[in-house]
């Protein structure tokens, strides 16, 4: 396959996970917008992305085991599709709170179900075992360009409204509106996916049986753990945007430009930390070792930088982190294949990995703001204090993986 054909799906599938990702998030661009226009309290606001995280929980580890058995084309193409029909019953439903809970359950099915492990295990079928960190780099950069994309251009399209609530109205239009779009420009644009990807290696195909070894091999706990952490840290990049306001002073406004610095375009970097991870370390697991160490550091250095420092200066050091976080979150999957996972199970890794990696969703936040909650701005210590130590468990897990990878460097895949 040529190199641009190669990387033309990828951006599609970075496209795709933009277009359908859209209207779960949509409070965070929209939040107040979501309140009114729907009539519910914050505590109601965040029952949606309770049914949300739920559904997912239960639903990764069976859509990986159907993305390894269905076609990735047809995966892509009906989760645009089912994302689009979903927003629209949400458009004409606005003030219906259960519709609305409804809707968001079934979004679960329409994005995380078979979604997620057919992106990841795409990316893993396009390149050899050189370069799968590049590619998930080259991934979540495109993921973020076009979730930045998307979102800026929602919250445009909200200013265009005469009021709060047609402005949300218009936002939703368009978020059901986007991945209906994709879904059909990606049904001409994959034509040959499945053709391209389905590689015979000679390696035994899927069984049942092979799902309880899966479940039992340790290395995909560890993996599931570093994942956990991983993202864990990119949904806590988050706790710099009032860090800066409420202890360095700075505006709500110039804050909020870096959050989206940090959010989006700094995703950018990926591709940055694929290629040290290939080209440098060779191997994943041995950059992602250095990288979590790095980011201890850097977490630890927050919590001793000066009062008297000025905001400039604190904001542009909470870009580093920042960075580091992209260029090792994004690379995490990249560890299936080097452990040597075969091919065949990639899908059902994916789903058992992002089932435990994702659950910072369900209690980091709750965590942090009780912290902030009891201590105010000396919470921030705490928090900043518990991510160090996440990346040093994080690095331990990755120095455990690459011993078991030169155990098995020369074996076949398991």
């Amino acid at each position: 396959m040529s190199k641009v054909k190669k990387y033309v799906i990828i951006a599609a599938l970075g496209l795709a996970a933009g277009a359908v990702f859209y209207l779960p998030y949509i409070k965070y661009i929209l939040y107040d917008a979501q309140l009114i226009t729907m009539g519910i309290t914050n505590k109601q606001s965040g029952y949606l992305l309770t049914v949300y995280s739920i559904a997912n929980m239960f639903l990764l580890i069976p859509g990986g085991f159907l993305a390894d058995k269905v076609s990735t084309k047809k995966s892509i193409v009906y989760s645009c599709l089912g994302t689009g029909l979903l927003g629209f019953v949400y458009l004409f439903n606005m003030r219906s709170l259960p519709i609305a809970l409804f809707v968001w359950g079934a979004m679960a099915v329409s994005t995380g179900f078979v979604l997620w492990a057919a992106l990841y295990r795409t990316v893993r079928m396009l390149g050899g075992e050189d370069e799968q960190g590049f590619l998930y780099g080259v991934y979540y950069a495109c993921n973020g360009l076009a979730c930045a994309i998307i979102n800026f251009a929602g919250v445009w399209i909200y200013g265009t409204g005469v009021t709060m609530e047609d402005g949300y109205f218009r936002a939703v239009l368009f978020g059901a509106i986007i991945p209906i779009a994709v879904g059909i420009a990606l049904f001409f644009l994959l034509k040959n996916v499945d053709q391209t990807i389905q590689i015979d290696d000679g390696e035994p195909k899927f069984s049942m049986g092979d799902v309880k070894e899966l479940a039992k091999n340790k290395i995909v706990w560890y993996i599931s753990i570093v994942m956990l952490i991983g993202y864990g840290f990119y949904s806590s990049t988050a706790y710099f945007t009032p860090y800066l306001t409420e202890v360095m002073g700075i505006s709500v406004t110039d804050s909020g430009f870096l959050s989206a610095v940090r959010t989006y375009l700094l995703l950018l970097l990926t591709p940055l930390g694929g290629w040290i991870a290939d080209r440098m370390f060779h191997s994943t697991s041995r950059w992602l070792t250095v990288g979590f160490l790095v980011l201890a550091a850097l977490f630890s250095a927050v919590m001793i930088l000066p009062s008297d420092i000025s905001a400039a200066f604190a904001s542009i050091f909470t870009l580093i982190p920042s960075a580091f976080v992209m260029m090792t979150y994004g690379l995490i999957a990249s560890l299936i294949p080097e452990v040597k996972i075969k091919k065949a199970l990639t899908g059902t890794a994916v789903g058992i990995v992002s089932t435990v990696g994702y659950l910072p969703d369900s209690f980091y936040s709750v965590i942090f703001g009780s912290w902030l909650d009891k201590h105010g701005v000396a919470g921030y210590n705490y928090i900043f204090t518990f991510l160090a130590i996440t990346g040093v468990i994080a690095a331990f897990l990755c120095i455990a993986m690459n011993r078991h990878i030169q155990k098995v460097k020369n074996q076949p895949e398991e």
